[in-house]
């Protein structure tokens, strides 16, 4: 390390040698008695400013790691204790195999169902096997000490504190960690939307003879979906629109803003409780790394940020990041199937799984070359085992630890250009989209996702009868696994067989303004359509959300009148503006006018008088802000009417691929099911007690120790591009808890100094310990639709009304 960069670190030391005890939290006071060096080790230095974001400092990679796993703990140890359970295989032990798991790190119905799959992997050493493969196709030296020290980190925090968090307070399931825990955690969300999603019926898989394991108590053998019936299954499975992850994103080109320096806005939309939330930090090693952003809980790396020159966000993306092998089996036996005539057999992993009050459940996986056998995608999606046919999931997620990686090049990045190269260079990122501004004045969008790589020529040569119906309504295609010439191909600059390599990845550069809120890379600029991907990364020429609609309405229009700022980012954060309610409140509150009688008939068959939900609507402001008045009651009609009345019928003017922004439009008010849900929507309002018109944030709120916050926003089919996707409670008053929406929300440009402009949220907060300061500070700003500065620099940090500092080192 250069002397000049020793020097400054010890500098940031000292100050923490002479900061007293007292203006410390329980935790960061003791840590400034007992963590004194014996026999070195990893240390690191922790600076709090307000809202308890933490500035790390730390002389290396371990170091930082160290640094972070310490701090993650010391906000979120239950959250993150919980999460290591369900790495280790260990739910049904403590929690009861039928219990159901946060959601947080696979789609796992049951614990048993979750247990089975980890503890699978961690029997058959997936994760120290894929460890062995170096950089690229492997994870980097640098990112390896990350997640040493990340565990060392969070051990010395449970060593040396006492957990006051009720979540998980005595319990013997919050235990140390080891790397490979860590690890562990980033290979399951690598695989959260491949073999993630399939856990079910990868466990419940058994072949179809006699003495194989008896079905579920209550279950039925499923039956196969016709190709119609497994199109529309697959569509809803794997669409990107009503999901717990979702996110907006865009970055403005230099010519677009007030200083011709890049802008971006980042809004991703995650689940508000468990394992996927945000944690923000800034990281950092002096002269090597400097960066701050929010982090996926028990990940080192910061995962979305800004650093001095580059911002970043991401969204879901649209391509679909596994496919399924229909295997031909072997007459004589249904655990072997035949790959050009000649018989394979499966592999067998047979695991067992501790449960609660004793004893332990052995299951039988099978896994063929293509990946595990499986019977299920999700409840509505079944492919039965029989006695010809079983299908294999194909996952290659599930040799990718890259992910940290990725995000790491990006923390080092000092341009779009760097973004780019990165990506090319980690080709990590499994189910995301990467959106980029910089202080040159460059915009950057690229679909750059490890996907199968299934062109659609392949599918259309190697579909099977399912795969030629669900490849061109979802993207999942169903190849013939009995033929070699089927298997996937591989492009010479990818890092591992059967993905696609960079080049081919849907990417836009430098336009005026590149944005996506979960739809295809298609409308990435809407005045240059990005077409010639293949259908796996999504559709073109089809009907945007009404998230992605208004979006880009708000946006180009944004881009348009120019000179834009940081704060016409924040103003686009809480516009608040429900397209829906744009096109159809006003057709609505005339054709309600013109009820015969004033009223309408509901779905039970009742006449209900809605004669004064006119006039709401007529006023209604067209807006989800807390004070919005006719909001809930629009919300939940419309919810009614866009989910049962078929779109054909909803709309007079449909879609079209001429004007994909401005259509379908115009509500045709005469399709029975519209004035239903009307009518359905004043009858709930009036039996749980709430008027009309009440202002949104009575009734759409959530408590935190007692308290009642207002949350704003609204959910995916209003459009809104403030998500939140909250909790109906008639019986409590409305909304009672927000499931998922705006999480780690930045907004980021410069102004030629060495310190970002940068405003940040963190909407839930930094904390789920009902006991930290730090547990709802952040979402009652968020209900104020105030912002946090970032304090990036230096000088900004060290001037910081609230500073705490903590210094912290690994005992021997």
């Amino acid at each position: 390390m250069p002397l000049r960069n020793r020097l400054r670190l010890l500098a940031i030391s000292g100050l923490a040698l002479f900061t007293v005890s007292a203006t410390l939290p329980p935790a960061a006071a003791d840590a400034s008695r007992s963590h004194r060096p014996s026999g070195g080790g990893l240390s690191a230095t922790i600076r709090y400013t307000e809202y308890g974001i933490p500035h790390i400092v730390a002389k290396d990679y371990a170091s930082l790691g160290f640094g972070n796993g310490w701090a993650q703990a010391a906000d979120q140890v239950c959250t993150l204790a919980d999460g290591f359970v369900t790495l280790r295989g260990e739910r049904s032990r403590y929690f009861g195999p039928d219990a159901a798991p946060d959601g947080s790190l696979s789609a796992a119905t049951k614990n048993l169902s979750s247990d089975l799959y980890f503890r699978g992997v961690r029997q058959s050493h997936t994760v120290e096997k894929l460890l062995k493969a170096p950089a690229p196709a492997g994870q980097s030296r640098d990112v390896r000490e990350l997640e040493r020290g990340w565990a060392a980190g969070y051990n010395a925090w449970l060593a040396q504190n006492r957990i006051d968090d009720p979540a998980c307070r005595g319990a013997a399931w919050v235990r140390p960690v080891t790397t490979l825990d860590v690890v562990a955690r980033g290979f399951a969300l690598s695989v959260l939307a491949g073999q993630g999603r399939g856990i079910d019926g990868i466990t419940d898989a058994g072949p179809p003879t006699e003495g194989s394991r008896p079905p579920t108590e209550g279950s039925r053998p499923p039956t196969a979906p016709t190709p119609d019936e497994a199109a529309d299954a697959a569509r809803r499975l794997l669409s990107t629109q009503n999901a717990d992850m979702g996110s907006n994103a865009v970055a403005f080109r230099g010519d677009t803003t007030a200083n011709g320096r890049g802008l971006l806005l980042g809004n991703p939309h995650y689940p508000w409780q468990g394992g996927r939330r945000f944690w923000q930090s800034q990281q950092t090693i002096p002269g090597e790394l400097n960066v701050a952003g929010g982090s996926l809980l028990g990940a080192p790396i910061v995962s979305i940020g800004h650093n001095a020159n580059i911002a970043w966000s991401h969204t879901v993306a649209t391509g679909v990041p596994l496919n399924l092998h229909q295997l031909t089996l072997d007459p004589a036996d249904p655990t072997a199937y035949l790959v050009d005539g000649r018989a394979e057999r499966m592999t067998k992993r047979t695991v067992s799984v501790a449960v609660k009050g004793g004893g332990a459940v052995t299951r039988t996986q099978w896994w063929t070359r293509y990946g595990p056998v499986v019977t299920s995608l999700g409840a509505g999606l079944p492919l039965p085992w029989t006695t010809t046919t079983a299908y294999a999931l194909n996952d290659p997620n599930a040799v990718n630890l890259r992910f940290s990686d990725a995000g790491l090049g990006f923390s080092r990045a000092r341009s779009t250009a760097d973004i780019q190269a990165a990506l090319h260079r980690t080709q990590g990122l499994p189910w995301v989209n990467t959106i980029a501004a910089d202080s040159s004045g460059h915009s950057f969008f690229s679909q750059s996702q490890v996907l199968p790589r299934i062109t659609d020529e392949l599918a259309a040569r190697c579909s099977t009868p399912l795969g030629r119906a669900t490849y061109p309504s979802s993207g999942l295609a169903v190849l013939d696994g009995s033929r070699s010439d089927c298997a996937l191909g591989s492009d010479p600059e990818a890092v591992q067989p059967g993905i696609f390599g960079p080049d081919r990845m849907p990417t836009v550069k430098d336009a005026p303004y590149v944005e996506n809120s979960n739809d295809s890379a298609w409308l990435t600029n809407a005045s240059a359509p990005l077409t010639g991907f293949e259908r796996i990364f999504g559709t073109v020429g089809t009907p945007r959300s009404m998230r992605t609609r208004g979006a880009v309405e708000d946006v180009s229009a944004m881009a348009a009148k120019g000179r834009l700022t940081v704060a016409d980012l924040q103003g686009q954060q809480f516009a608040n503006r429900a397209p829906a309610g744009d096109l159809t409140a006003a057709d609505m509150a005339a054709a309600c006018a013109a009820l015969p009688g004033g009223s309408a008939v509901g779905s039970d068959g009742r006449a209900v008088d809605v004669s004064a939900a006119c006039e709401v609507l007529r006023r209604w402001d067209r807006k989800v802000d807390t004070g919005s008045r006719g909001a809930l009651l629009f919300d939940r009609f419309w919810r009614r009417a866009s989910a049962t009345v078929p779109q054909a019928e909803l709309w007079k003017v449909p879609f079209s691929p001429a004007d994909p922004v401005g259509t379908p439009n115009t509500l045709n008010v005469s399709a029975p099911g519209v004035t239903r849900a009307l009518a359905d929507a004043v009858a709930e309002l009036r039996v749980a007690g709430i008027a009309l018109d009440a202002p949104l944030g009575g009734h759409q709120s959530v408590e935190r120790n007692g308290k009642r916050i207002p949350i704003g926003g609204g959910t995916e089919s209003l459009g809104i591009w403030n998500k939140t996707e909250p909790v109906w409670d008639a019986a409590a008053g409305g909304y009672r808890e927000v499931s998922a929406g705006s999480s780690y929300i930045q907004a980021v440009g410069w102004d030629g100094s060495a310190c970002p402009v940068a405003r940040t949220l963190l909407t839930y907060s930094q904390s789920s310990d009902p006991h930290s300061p730090h547990y709802s500070d952040q979402t009652e700003l968020y209900s104020g639709e105030r912002w946090v500065t970032s304090r990036f620099c230096e000088k900004d940090i060290l001037r910081s009304p609230a500073l705490r500092v903590v210094r912290i080192h690994e005992r021997r």
